[in-house]
């Protein structure tokens, strides 16, 4: 068996600080990518329409802003399903490498 795992491509670290590791019924996840900076706490910002909300990954729970009610159950269940990959792309990350795509909640 081989590994199906894709890495978000080069230009998206280039062009964006914050690669687009999913998207799900209309709402976006991002992880902001700043080696060597001090990012204290393991977290990913979910994007609805013109909601932003920021997570906390562990323990999972909204660190600012908002996202609408069912928008927020959904990405919390979605981090449920994904908490490890989620903790090693943010290591991948700090450690100045690309992070992997991460499946969508279906």
């Amino acid at each position: 068996m081989y590994n199906t795992r894709k890495l978000v491509h080069q230009s998206t670290l280039a062009g964006n600080p914050l690669p687009e590791i999913t998207r799900f019924f209309g709402i976006i996840i991002r992880m902001y990518a700043e080696p060597g900076a001090p990012h204290y706490r393991p977290h990913f910002h979910a994007y609805y329409q013109n909601a932003i909300a920021i997570y906390g990954i562990d323990p999972i729970e909204v660190i600012d802003g908002a996202l609408p009610k069912r928008q927020q159950r959904l990405v919390e269940a979605w981090v449920e399903l994904h908490q490890g990959e989620l903790l090693e792309n943010w290591e991948r990350l700090q450690a100045g490498q690309l992070p992997f795509r991460i499946a969508p909640l279906k």
